[in-house]
């Protein structure tokens, strides 16, 4: 056996000195990373929390979390693992800008433009939901969250007023006209706090780009994933969801950062309004 073992070891040398290869590179053992099954594990727990978030973005969740993995190793495990986001059917839409859309109107800086817009569920026991939400369009901040049976115009004027004290006033408000008492009412108030109304075109919901798209997010990641009980339940739920929104889910726009990050990095430059 010695014989053999020496032989063998013999034809290895030559080999190796033939070829100019170290001897320890036909010896090598391929290792498991040490990391490798932490890792796996928390993708697993981020991509079950959070399921319709790609790889892309549970890679930037992991590497916030300390994790010193690259993307293309992430989406390997991810394939490995039969990982898979569930396409969305899209609608086609009609193409055209208003004056006043997104396109024509390019926000510039933060509080340049905020949007504002109503989406709709309901409860298990089939009544209405509303939620109205105001978007920071440079930003991408959620700046309001707020659910209810119905809205009056005073609830409008009220969440808006307080989100300026929160964040400052901005130049424009951008939206398509709303229920008609609202938009009277607030565009009234508006004008005393001197921020310009920017409306979209009827039936043209793309003008308003930002907050079509806060809604799309909205919808895929919490109105259809709950089944609503009451509105408690629905408040609750959402001011926990706009957190994770503005904190901790990395938006692809901003760099992968969060809302909140990007925010803090933006210089103030709007006073507040009344």
């Amino acid at each position: 056996m010695k014989h053999v073992q020496r032989a063998l070891g013999a034809s290895e040398r030559k080999a190796c000195k033939t070829v100019g290869q170290a001897r320890s590179t036909q010896r090598y053992k391929p290792q498991r990373r040490s990391q490798e099954e932490a890792l796996v594990k928390r993708m697993l727990e981020l991509a079950g929390k959070h399921p319709r978030y790609g790889y892309r973005r549970v890679w930037s969740l992991l590497r916030r979390e300390g994790f010193r993995v690259n993307r293309k190793r992430v989406h390997r495990l991810w394939r490995k693992h039969g990982l898979k986001v569930p396409q969305r059917r899209r609608k086609k839409r009609a193409t055209g800008q208003g004056s006043n859309g997104c396109a024509a109107r390019r926000v510039e800086h933060r509080n340049h433009v905020w949007a504002w817009d109503f989406t709709h569920d309901r409860t298990t026991d089939g009544r209405a939901l509303k939620w109205l939400s105001v978007v920071d369009e440079w930003t991408r901040e959620c700046l309001v969250l707020e659910v209810g049976r119905s809205f009056k115009a005073v609830d409008v004027i009220e969440a808006i007023a307080e989100a300026m004290k929160r964040h400052g006033a901005p130049m424009h408000i951008r939206s398509d006209n709303g229920p008609e008492f609202i938009a009277i009412a607030l565009k009234s108030w508006l004008k005393r706090a001197k921020v310009e109304t920017l409306y979209v075109e009827p039936g043209s919901p793309w003008q308003n780009g930002y907050a079509e798209s806060f809604h799309a997010r909205l919808s895929d990641e919490l109105l259809e994933q709950e089944l609503w009980t009451s509105v408690e339940e629905a408040k609750l739920l959402s001011r926990r969801w706009q957190w994770e929104y503005n904190h901790e889910r990395p938006h692809s726009s901003l760099g992968y950062r969060t809302p909140a990050e990007y925010a803090a990095e933006q210089p103030t430059l709007i006073t507040t309004g009344t």
